[in-house]
């Protein structure tokens, strides 16, 4: 980031050094602020309004593109073919074969220097939690770390007492609760605010699995937002005033949100098409799959777009207050603070104030599931003591009656090019197996998937990944292939079941795990994963002892239990264009 940042002034000569100097540019900003109140305005009269260098450019799509696209390449192809001899056709068919020998060949890399997995600190530095209460019983997490001068505000709110016809529109509300207004403020005056006193406040779905069940998970709603140390009190405010007086009149420009929002997923898609793939494919292996593809996969899309089209689009405005009651209050909430020791005790007072403020429920709602358990993480370090951290007990919804089943979907699109996901039902974070699925999954990709999807198959990306949700996922990005890419996940699962892998391939997966086990955590975000996931440094390292146990014996005994055909549940789903072998087969449900 800061490369880029540096990279234009450094190539015109300009001292980078100079440029990273922000807080004494900031520091002569507000001088000249300081004597001549108008400084900005001028600024933005001599630079934009009065400027006569500009160029105005605009664009449109031709519906045709992929169609005109994919003749072009058949005519150049047979133009080219058409110039060769019978020769030359026999010398690049021979390169062809090549080519594949040598993909096939293991590469030897001896020659390279490497880490070895004894380098590997065998233990993880934990980190300090102060615990306490605010307004009598909402817990708060206190995390105080080196955030020059800044605070770091979360809470999350549950979703269980919420009816089950406004759940969809949850994403949507999420969207755009910090963008209508609150209070005195209209949505303009409301964006001006944010973006003077905070570092930005966003809202968004919370759906997260339970570390040891895979059929119980947590549901609810992030509230984030950060800002100067002397901006807090504005910062707590502009929260106030959007849980307890936000705007839902102004229905013109939530019709410009809702068409902005859809758009947005929908140009997401060719970058993040393997992801919805996945979600989809996932989504009936656990109890919290049918959520996130309701949340943040294509049904979202698909609703969104709907909404986006519908001529009166009163009736969805109308259901924001009625999900507003359910989530914006201080019922079922929890609260986290990362700042300085120093400000910490204003950070305290501040959060008390305002979970004060903001309304609790006037009667006991029941949830909308009847399976709700309570379930508390582990005691985390505290100094030399060990606090009881039940003050931070997660809700956790829990279907006892589940049953994973298996689906298959094919979701058609004008793309010249597939998004592939087949997901299976393991293990969850704590079980002794999902340290070695996770081994496994890099060591499948690098080893196999990489070779056979993208330098064979001729994609831009495939691989193996484990999600704490403990669904196992092979992917395939911007694929030409889809049923050919299937057999290649059922072949890595036979590759990895015969064991035909060395210990230096296992010691490269266990690095590359442990490179992002590893990386560095901001001081925002230090005791995020025991405060949104409820994992504990003592549960993280017991995950690192398991990794570091993981043998060969482990990888094989993981592939047969889990990846062998017919030993767990798989789902499938495509993201492309018309498949004709699809399009036969009657187990896969078309969209």
């Amino acid at each position: 980031l800061w490369k880029n940042y540096i990279a234009s002034c450094w190539n015109h000569e300009g001292d980078p050094v100079e440029l990273l100097k922000i807080a004494d540019k900031v520091t002569q900003f507000r001088q000249h602020l300081k004597e001549n109140p108008t400084f900005l305005q001028e600024k933005v009269k001599q630079y934009f309004k009065d400027n006569p260098h500009r160029l105005t450019l605009s664009m449109s799509p031709d519906e045709s593109y992929y169609e005109k696209q994919a003749k072009l390449e058949a005519e150049k192809l047979k133009q080219k073919v058409n110039t060769l001899s019978e020769e030359e056709k026999k010398q690049t068919y021979e390169k062809g074969l090549e080519l594949i020998a040598l993909q096939s060949k293991p590469q030897d890399t001896s020659c390279l220097p490497a880490l070895k997995v004894s380098d590997i600190a065998p233990t993880i530095p934990f980190t300090e939690l102060e615990m306490a209460f605010a307004a009598d019983e909402i817990p708060v997490q206190y995390c105080a770390q080196p955030t020059n001068g800044m605070v770091y505000f979360r809470a999350v709110s549950s979703l269980n007492t919420l009816p089950e016809e406004l759940k969809p529109y949850v994403p949507l509300f999420c969207s755009v609760i910090t963008k209508m207004g609150c209070g005195a403020l209209g949505y303009r005056e409301q964006a001006q605010q944010i973006e003077l006193k905070t570092g930005g406040m966003s809202v968004s779905p919370h759906i997260i699995p339970d570390d040891s069940h895979l059929d119980a998970y947590e549901q609810g709603v992030l509230f984030s937002s950060l800002c100067l140390d002397r901006n807090l009190p504005d910062m707590m405010h502009l929260w106030s005033e959007i849980f307890n007086n936000p705007h839902f009149e102004e229905e013109e420009h939530f019709r410009v949100l809702v068409k902005m929002t859809a758009q947005e997923l929908s140009n997401g898609i060719p970058d993040s098409g393997h992801l919805y793939a996945s979600v989809r494919a996932s989504k009936t292996l656990t109890p919290a799959g049918e959520l996130q593809e309701m949340f943040i996969g294509m049904d979202q899309v698909k609703l969104m777009k709907r909404i986006a089209e519908m001529s009166d689009i009163k009736p969805v405005l109308r259901k924001l207050p009625r999900i507003k009651k359910y989530l914006l209050n201080s019922d079922n909430m929890r609260c986290s603070v990362n700042a300085t020791p120093q400000q910490m005790s204003q950070a305290s007072k501040e959060i008390e104030n305002f979970l004060k403020g903001i309304t609790r429920s006037k009667k006991e709602r029941k949830p909308v599931r009847p399976h709700v358990i309570e379930k508390s993480p582990e005691p985390v370090p505290v100094g030399r003591e060990r606090l009881n951290c039940s003050q931070i007990t997660r809700k956790l919804i829990t279907e006892p009656t589940f049953k994973p089943c298996q689906m298959k979907t094919h979701f058609l699109l004008p793309f010249p090019v597939n998004y592939v996901g087949e997901c299976i039902r393991t293990v969850p974070y704590t079980a002794p197996d999902y340290a070695s699925l996770q081994i496994l999954a890099r060591l499948m990709t690098a080893k196999f998937l990489h070779r056979e999807i993208r330098e064979k198959g001729g994609a831009y990306g495939g691989g193996a990944t484990l999600s704490h949700s403990g669904i196992f996922t092979f992917y395939s990005y911007r694929d030409p292939n889809s049923i050919s890419t299937f057999s290649t996940f059922e072949k890595a699962a036979e590759w990895a079941q015969s064991g035909e892998f060395a210990q230096q391939d296992i010691d490269e997966a266990k690095l590359a795990v442990f490179a992002a086990v590893d990386a560095p955590i901001a001081p925002s975000d230090k005791g995020m994963n025991h405060f949104l996931n409820g994992i504990s440094d003592e549960m993280k390292q017991r995950h690192r002892e398991q990794l570091f146990a993981v043998s060969s014996d482990h990888l094989i005994d993981v592939a047969n239990k889990y990846l062998a055909g017919g030993k767990s549940t798989h789902g499938l789903a495509v993201l492309g264009p018309e498949n004709p072998h699809i399009a036969k087969d009657p187990s896969w449900v078309k969209r």
